[in-house]
């Protein structure tokens, strides 16, 4: 159950910023404040950020070795992981 609201916060942010918070309030017929609230417990979110972590593991550990060998640099690397993602995404 959520706290009454009781902490006002006077936060500056750039007019990109907030252009996109008031078409996302007007999109959702929710308040900015609200928006700005569901962020904020978002970011926040220690289970879902353990979930993240959870299923990054399990990515790189299911596709630690396909039979492509070590990569020898990054940028090899990169492009077996990307070519991983292109199949899973494929199939």
């Amino acid at each position: 159950m959520l706290s009454p609201l009781e902490k006002r916060l006077h936060l500056m942010i750039d007019q990109a910023r907030y252009d996109k918070l008031t078409a996302e309030a007007e999109r959702t017929g929710r308040s900015v404040a609200d928006i700005v609230r569901t962020a904020i417990d978002l970011h926040f979110d220690e289970t879902r950020a353990q979930v993240r972590r959870r299923d990054a593991a399990r990515f790189l550990l299911a596709s630690a070795d396909k039979g492509h060998g070590s990569p020898e640099t990054w940028e090899e690397m990169l492009a077996i992981q990307e070519a991983e993602m292109l199949r899973r995404l494929e199939a």
